[in-house]
Protein backbone atom coordinates (compact mmCIF):
# COMPACT_ATOMS: atom_id res chain seq x y z
CA UNK A 1 0.00 0.00 0.00
CA UNK A 2 2.82 2.15 0.88
CA UNK A 3 4.45 1.91 -2.71
CA UNK A 4 1.40 3.19 -4.41
CA UNK A 5 0.72 6.20 -2.31
CA UNK A 6 4.59 6.95 -3.12
CA UNK A 7 3.86 6.48 -6.75
CA UNK A 8 0.93 8.52 -6.43
CA UNK A 9 2.76 11.28 -4.75
CA UNK A 10 5.51 10.90 -7.45
CA UNK A 11 3.61 11.10 -10.90
CA UNK A 12 1.59 14.12 -8.77
CA UNK A 13 5.10 15.88 -8.24
CA UNK A 14 6.06 15.36 -11.80
CA UNK A 15 2.78 16.84 -13.34
CA UNK A 16 2.72 19.89 -10.93
CA UNK A 17 5.98 20.23 -12.40
CA UNK A 18 5.51 19.81 -15.87
CA UNK A 19 2.53 22.29 -15.44
CA UNK A 20 4.67 24.96 -14.03
CA UNK A 21 7.57 24.54 -16.23
CA UNK A 22 5.77 25.95 -19.06
CA UNK A 23 6.22 29.51 -20.32
CA UNK A 24 4.89 33.13 -19.49
CA UNK A 25 8.39 34.90 -18.75
CA UNK A 26 10.95 35.88 -20.49
CA UNK A 27 13.95 33.55 -21.23
CA UNK A 28 15.85 34.39 -18.25
CA UNK A 29 13.20 34.26 -15.79
CA UNK A 30 12.00 30.64 -17.22
CA UNK A 31 15.01 29.15 -17.19
CA UNK A 32 15.71 29.89 -13.63
CA UNK A 33 12.09 28.72 -13.05
CA UNK A 34 12.71 25.44 -14.59
CA UNK A 35 15.97 24.87 -12.79
CA UNK A 36 14.32 25.52 -9.39
CA UNK A 37 11.19 22.64 -10.56
CA UNK A 38 13.89 20.21 -11.42
CA UNK A 39 15.44 20.61 -8.07
CA UNK A 40 12.22 21.00 -6.11
CA UNK A 41 10.80 17.81 -8.14
CA UNK A 42 14.10 15.76 -7.45
CA UNK A 43 14.34 16.81 -3.65
CA UNK A 44 10.64 15.74 -3.41
CA UNK A 45 11.09 12.41 -5.05
CA UNK A 46 14.08 11.68 -2.65
CA UNK A 47 11.78 12.82 0.35
CA UNK A 48 8.77 10.55 -0.78
CA UNK A 49 11.24 7.50 -0.91
CA UNK A 50 13.76 8.10 1.50
CA UNK A 51 11.97 10.36 4.33
CA UNK A 52 14.46 9.27 7.19
CA UNK A 53 17.04 11.46 4.67
CA UNK A 54 14.87 14.73 5.26
CA UNK A 55 14.79 13.86 8.56
CA UNK A 56 18.61 13.62 8.67
CA UNK A 57 18.88 16.71 6.85
CA UNK A 58 16.11 18.41 9.63
CA UNK A 59 18.19 17.08 12.28
CA UNK A 60 21.81 18.87 11.00
CA UNK A 61 19.72 22.12 11.25
CA UNK A 62 18.35 21.57 14.25
CA UNK A 63 14.90 20.95 13.53
CA UNK A 64 13.25 17.58 15.30
CA UNK A 65 11.05 16.27 12.12
CA UNK A 66 11.24 16.11 8.31
CA UNK A 67 8.16 17.62 7.83
CA UNK A 68 8.62 20.62 9.58
CA UNK A 69 11.63 21.42 7.47
CA UNK A 70 8.99 20.98 4.26
CA UNK A 71 6.70 23.45 6.54
CA UNK A 72 9.21 25.85 7.28
CA UNK A 73 10.93 25.52 3.51
CA UNK A 74 6.86 25.96 1.80
CA UNK A 75 6.41 29.03 4.44
CA UNK A 76 9.59 30.98 3.11
CA UNK A 77 8.62 29.67 -0.92
CA UNK A 78 5.24 31.18 -0.07
CA UNK A 79 6.42 34.13 1.26
CA UNK A 80 8.68 34.95 -1.83
CA UNK A 81 5.63 33.82 -4.32
CA UNK A 82 3.55 36.52 -2.68
CA UNK A 83 5.68 39.60 -2.82
CA UNK A 84 7.03 38.62 -6.53
CA UNK A 85 3.30 38.50 -7.38
CA UNK A 86 2.40 42.01 -5.60
CA UNK A 87 5.08 43.42 -7.38
CA UNK A 88 4.28 42.03 -10.80
CA UNK A 89 0.73 43.43 -10.25
CA UNK A 90 2.02 46.58 -9.19
CA UNK A 91 3.66 46.31 -12.54
CA UNK A 92 0.61 45.57 -14.34
CA UNK A 93 -1.52 48.41 -12.61
CA UNK A 94 0.94 50.57 -13.69
CA UNK A 95 1.37 49.38 -17.25
CA UNK A 96 -2.22 49.36 -17.51
CA UNK A 97 -2.60 52.85 -16.02
CA UNK A 98 -0.39 54.47 -18.64
CA UNK A 99 -2.12 52.52 -21.52
CA UNK A 100 -5.53 54.03 -20.43
CA UNK A 101 -3.94 57.36 -20.42
CA UNK A 102 -2.78 56.90 -23.67
CA UNK A 103 -5.47 55.89 -25.27
CA UNK A 104 -7.79 58.67 -23.74
CA UNK A 105 -5.32 61.53 -25.03
CA UNK A 106 -5.16 59.66 -28.11
CA UNK A 107 -9.14 59.48 -28.40
CA UNK A 108 -9.54 63.18 -27.38
CA UNK A 109 -10.13 65.11 -30.05
CA UNK A 110 -12.43 62.55 -32.09
CA UNK A 111 -15.33 62.53 -29.34
CA UNK A 112 -14.52 66.63 -29.20
CA UNK A 113 -14.81 66.35 -32.59
CA UNK A 114 -18.02 64.36 -32.87
CA UNK A 115 -19.99 65.60 -30.00
CA UNK A 116 -18.85 69.32 -31.25
CA UNK A 117 -19.28 68.71 -35.35
CA UNK A 118 -15.85 70.80 -34.99
CA UNK A 119 -13.20 69.71 -37.11
CA UNK A 120 -9.49 70.00 -35.75
CA UNK A 121 -6.88 71.84 -37.26
CA UNK A 122 -4.50 69.42 -38.51
CA UNK A 123 -1.20 68.97 -36.59
CA UNK A 124 -3.31 70.20 -33.27
CA UNK A 125 -1.65 68.72 -30.20
CA UNK A 126 -3.61 65.47 -29.05
CA UNK A 127 -3.61 66.58 -25.36
CA UNK A 128 -5.63 69.88 -25.87
CA UNK A 129 -8.86 70.17 -27.29
CA UNK A 130 -8.48 70.99 -31.31
CA UNK A 131 -8.58 74.18 -32.44
CA UNK A 132 -11.30 75.95 -35.30
CA UNK A 133 -10.30 77.53 -38.54
CA UNK A 134 -11.86 80.87 -38.84
CA UNK A 135 -13.82 80.93 -42.71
Amino acid sequence: MLLIVQIVLVLAVILGSLVLMRGGANASHLAIRRILLLGFALVAVLSIFLPGLLTGLANLFGIGRGTDLVLYGFIVCFMVFMASSAQRNRHMEDSLTRLARRVALDETPRVWESETGVQALPGAPSDDPPRTQLS
